[in-house]
C-alpha cells in the first residue's frame, strides 16, 4: 500500500554573499600573492556574473530558472497557467503583463487563485487548486489597477526579462501531432469540468460570503474551473480567443507520450502479470463469460483490447472464435503474446498448427490504429477487455475500449464486460491503522496512528477492507452501461446517504443508552458484469466489494478528516456539534465527485459531507479532494 506525495522542488541556495575584506595597512596590501588576488578576482566575477543572470522565480511555487522561457513552460505543466496564450488572448501589453505578474504573486502571497478569486485554506491546497484560465470578458482584468506596477517582491528579475524570449512554436507544431490527436483532444477536453460546488451544493458556512475550498490532491476538478470556453471537437483546443495555443499543445502532448511510456513499460513486467493472473476472481470470471457462453463466442471475431500475456484471447481461441485481434500497446508484451500464442498452436499462419490458428496480435494504441486496413470498420462480433483499475477508473483505459467499441464493434455487438458499478459504504475504526500502534508489545504508540490516519485524510489508500468494519449501509454510487455509455460520463457526481448499521437486539438490550458507532470514512468498490444480455448460458459478476474474496483491485480508502459519531437510535435531544458523541447524526449524506485529474491516467475524487442530526440538526464539513495515481 503506497500514498503519493508531490516532490518538493529543489530550493534555491539563496544570494551569493561573498565578503572580501580590505586592509587599510599599505604594507599588509602589498604581501598578498598574486595568487590569492587571482581568487578574489574569480570569485567577485562569480558574484558579478550572477548578478548579471539572476534566478527567475516561479509564480507560483520556489522553483528557480535561468530563463524567462523555461520559468513560463514550468508554469504551464506544472501550474496550468499558460502565460504566452494569456498574453495573446487578453492583448496584454507590457505594463498589463507587468502588472499580471505583480497581481498573481499578490495573489499566491495570501493563497488565492489568481484566475477565480478562489481562497484556500493553505499554499499547499492553493498549489494544488491551480487550473486553466476562466474566460475573462475582455473588458477588464483583475490586474488593471496600478498599484500592481508596484513590483510585489523585492528585486523580482522576472519583472525585467518576461518580454525577452520569444516563442518558437511554428517550429514545434509538428511534434505536437505525434500524439494521437483524438487521445490528446480527450486529455485537453476534460478541462471543462465538473463543478464540485455548482447550485444546490453545500456553502460549508463560510463567512462574508467567501467561498472556501479545502483541496488535497488536485489540480484541475475544484469549484475554480468555471470555464466556459467552447473546445473545437477536432482537436481538444480551446477554441475563443486562442487561449490555448500550440506551446500549452505540446505540453500536453509530450505529458501523455511520457505518462503513456511509462504506463505501458510498467505493465512490461511479468509480475504485474502473475498478480493479475493470479487473481482467481478475476480470471475465472472471464474464463467462464468467454468460455461458457458457447453461443456468444463460436464462429465469432473477437477484440481483445490491452491483451498483456493474452490470455483472454487464447480463452477465446479456446471456445472458438473464428478470429481474434489482441491489440497490446506495450511492444515487449505484444511480441511475448505472440510467442504464446504461437507456443499453443494459435498464432494465425502459425507453421506449427496443422491448420490456421485465429490469434493475431496487433502492436499498438487502439487509438493509433484507426487507419489499419487490416482491421475493418464495425466488423468486430465480441470485444473483451480487463480494463479496470483502481476505483475502477483509474488509468483511463475505458476510454480506449470506448474507442475500440465505436471504431469495430458491430451494431448489436456484445461487450464483455458489459455492465459496471461503483459502490460505496462507511467504515470503522477498526478498518485503521489505530489499534495496531495503541498496543505495540504492550506500549502506546497512539500518536503514530492518529498522524497515520491524519495523512491518510489527504491520499487515497488501496487496501483491503474486512466487511466487519464496514459499519453503514453501503449504496450505488455510480452505473455504468458500457454498450451505450459515452467518454464525458467517466465524469460523474452523485449524491448518496448513509445511515449506520442497525444494532443488534442482543447487543443492545431495551432502555440502554446506544453507543456510538465512528465513522472514519468511506471505502469504494465495484463490479463488473457479464450479463444475460450476451451470456446468454451463465451470466457472469466479478466483484471487488469487501463481502467477497479478495481481489488485487482490492478497494480504495477516503478517510475523514475527523470521525463522525453515528447511532441509528436517537436518545432524545441532545446539544452539540452533529456527529460528535454529544450528538451523534443518524445519517450522513455525501456529494461525491469522480473525474480524470489533469495527469493523464489518473483520477481525482472530491468528497463533500453533511451530518444529520435526529432533531433535524445539520453540520457540513469541509470539501476534501483525493488525487489517484
Amino acid at each position: 500500500m503506497a500514498t503519493h506525495r508531490v516532490e518538493e522542488d529543489n530550493q534555491y541556495d539563496g544570494q551569493v554573499n561573498s565578503k572580501r575584506h580590505h586592509s587599510d595597512s599599505d604594507s599588509e596590501e602589498e604581501e598578498i600573492d598574486d595568487q590569492n588576488w587571482d581568487d578574489w578576482e574569480d570569485e567577485n566575477d562569480a558574484v558579478e556574473d550572477q548578478n548579471l543572470n539572476p534566478k527567475l522565480i516561479c509564480l507560483f511555487c520556489d522553483s528557480h530558472y535561468d530563463s524567462s522561457s523555461c520559468l513560463f513552460e514550468h508554469c504551464a505543466s506544472a501550474h496550468l497557467f499558460d502565460y504566452g496564450g494569456i498574453k495573446k488572448a487578453c492583448n496584454l501589453d507590457f505594463y498589463k503583463c507587468f502588472k499580471l505578474i505583480n497581481y498573481i504573486r499578490s495573489q499566491v502571497a495570501v493563497n488565492k487563485c489568481w484566475s477565480c478569486g478562489v481562497k484556500c485554506s493553505s499554499n499547499e491546497d492553493m498549489q494544488k487548486h491551480l487550473h486553466a484560465a476562466v474566460n475573462f470578458d475582455g473588458s477588464s482584468f483583475p490586474w488593471d489597477d496600478d498599484r500592481y506596477l508596484n513590483p510585489f517582491l523585492q528585486d523580482d528579475s522576472l519583472l525585467y526579462s518576461f518580454d525577452e524570449d520569444e516563442e518558437e512554436e511554428e517550429d514545434d507544431e509538428a511534434d505536437v501531432m505525434s500524439v494521437d490527436t483524438k487521445e490528446l483532444a480527450s486529455y485537453l477536453s476534460q478541462f471543462e469540468r465538473i463543478d464540485i460546488h455548482d447550485e444546490g451544493a453545500s456553502s460549508n458556512g463560510f463567512e462574508n460570503g467567501e467561498k472556501h475550498v479545502d483541496l488535497s490532491s488536485n489540480k484541475d476538478t475544484n469549484t475554480a474551473n468555471t470555464s466556459k470556453t467552447p473546445i473545437d471537437v477536432d482537436t481538444g483546443v480551446h477554441s475563443e480567443n486562442g487561449v490555448c495555443k500550440s506551446s500549452s499543445l505540446k505540453i500536453a502532448a509530450n505529458e501523455i507520450k511520457n505518462i503513456n511510456k511509462n504506463y505501458f513499460g510498467a505493465y512490461s513486467s511479468f509480475g504485474i502479470h502473475r498478480d493479475m493472473i493470479s487473481d482467481k476472481v478475476r480470471t475465472d470470471a472471464y474464463k467462464q463469460a468467454i468460455t461458457e457462453n458457447p453461443s456468444l463466442v463460436r464462429n465469432a471475431v473477437v477484440m481483445d483490447v490491452g491483451c498483456g500475456t493474452g490470455i483472454l484471447s487464447l480463452f477465446a481461441a479456446q471456445a472458438g472464435a473464428s478470429r481474434v485481434i489482441a491489440i497490446e500497446a506495450s511492444d515487449k508484451m505484444a511480441a511475448v503474446a505472440t510467442q504464446i500464442a504461437k507456443d499453443n498452436n494459435l498464432l494465425q499462419n502459425g507453421i506449427s498448427s496443422e491448420k490456421n490458428g485465429v490469434i493475431e496480435v496487433v502492436q499498438g494504441m487502439v487509438e493509433e490504429l484507426e487507419n489499419a486496413d487490416h482491421i475493418q470498420p464495425h466488423s468486430v462480433d465480441v470485444l473483451v477487455s480487463e480494463w479496470m483499475g483502481y476505483c475502477l477508473l483509474y488509468e483511463s483505459m475505458l476510454a480506449s475500449v470506448l474507442f475500440a467499441r465505436d471504431k469495430w464493434l458491430k451494431t448489436g455487438g456484445a461487450m464483455l464486460p458489459d455492465t459496471a458499478t461503483m459502490f460505496v459504504a462507511g467504515f470503522g475504526r477498526g478498518a485503521t491503522s489505530i489499534p495496531f500502534w495503541e498496543n505495540v508489545y504492550g506500549f502506546n504508540m497512539s500518536s503514530i496512528g492518529r498522524e497515520v490516519v491524519e495523512d491518510a485524510a489527504r491520499f487515497p489508500i488501496v487496501d483491503v477492507i474486512d466487511s466487519c468494519h464496514i459499519v453503514t449501509t453501503t449504496k450505488v454510487l455510480q452505473n455504468f452501461d458500457l454498450v451505450t455509455m459515452q467518454p464525458k460520463q467517466m465524469d460523474f457526481t452523485a449524491e448518496i446517504d448513509l445511515e449506520p448499521k442497525l444494532v443488534s437486539p442482543s447487543n443492545n438490550p431495551t432502555n440502554s443508552k446506544p453507543e456510538p458507532t465512528w465513522c472514519y470514512g468511506v471505502v469504494v468498490w465495484f463490479e463488473t458484469g457479464f450479463t444475460d444480455r450476451f451470456c446468454r448460458e451463465n451470466p457472469v459478476n466479478l466483484s471487488t466489494s469487501p463481502y467477497e474474496p479478495s481481489t488485487h483491485w482490492s478497494q480504495t480508502v477516503l478517510t475523514f478528516r475527523e470521525p463522525i459519531a453515528m447511532a441509528s437510535i436517537s436518545d432524545g435531544e441532545k446539544s452539540g456539534e452533529v456527529g460528535t458523541s454529544d450528538c451523534t447524526a443518524v445519517g450522513i449524506h455525501a456529494r461525491i465527485s469522480v473525474v480524470r485529474a489533469s495527469k493523464h491516467r489518473s483520477i481525482d475524487i472530491s468528497m463533500e459531507l453533511t451530518g444529520f442530526g435526529a432533531e433535524g440538526q445539520k453540520r457540513n464539513w469541509p470539501a476534501q479532494i483525493f488525487n489517484l495515481n
